[in-house]
C-alpha cells in the first residue's frame, strides 16, 4: 500500500506529507517535567485553555503545529472531534474574551526544542520523532 502511494504521489508529481495511520503521536513534556502520564481529558483542558496550571502551580504552555499540518489535523480530531478550522470560532469567541489559542510552531523539530527547553511547554509530535530531549505523556494511536 506505501509502495502503491508513494509511486502515484511521484507519477503525478503531488507531493504532500503523508501521516501514515499506523503513526501515533506522542504527547511530550521535557524529560524534567515531575508528570509521567496525562488523562486525554486533562490534556483538552489543557488545549482549550481551561487547565492553565498542572497540579504543582506551573503554567502550561500547549503548542500545536499549522493548520495545514497533517498531525495538527489528525491532533485536533482524536482531542475534540473537530478540524482545526472549525475549532478556529471556539478559538474566535474566546479572544474576545482575551484569551489567546495555544502558541504555533511550523514543525515538530521546533516542537520537540521549545518542548525540551520551556519549562510547562507540550506538545505533540509522531511516535518515532521522540528522542531523549523530551518525555512521552500519553500516546495517541
Amino acid at each position: 500500500m506505501r509502495i502503491a502511494h508513494l509511486l502515484l504521489i511521484f507519477i503525478t508529481g503531488i507531493w504532500q506529507p503523508v501521516v501514515w495511520a499506523d503513526d501515533g503521536l506522542a504527547v511530550i513534556v521535557a524529560t524534567n517535567n515531575s508528570l509521567n502520564k496525562l488523562s486525554v481529558e486533562t490534556l483538552k483542558q489543557i488545549y482549550l485553555l481551561k487547565k492553565p496550571m498542572d497540579d504543582e502551580g506551573n503554567r502550561w504552555i500547549p503548542l500545536n503545529l499549522s493548520l495545514e499540518e497533517p498531525l495538527r489535523r489528525r491532533f485536533s480530531q482524536f482531542l475534540f472531534a473537530v478540524s482545526p478550522e472549525e475549532h478556529e470560532e471556539y478559538w474566535n469567541i474566546q479572544y474576545f474574551n482575551g484569551i489567546s489559542p495555544p502558541k504555533v510552531v511550523n514543525s515538530e523539530e521546533a516542537v520537540l526544542r521549545f518542548v525540551s527547553v520551556t519549562h510547562g511547554a507540550i506538545g505533540y509530535v509522531r511516535t518515532q520523532k521522540v528522542d531523549q530531549r523530551v518525555k512521552v505523556l500519553l500516546t495517541i494511536p
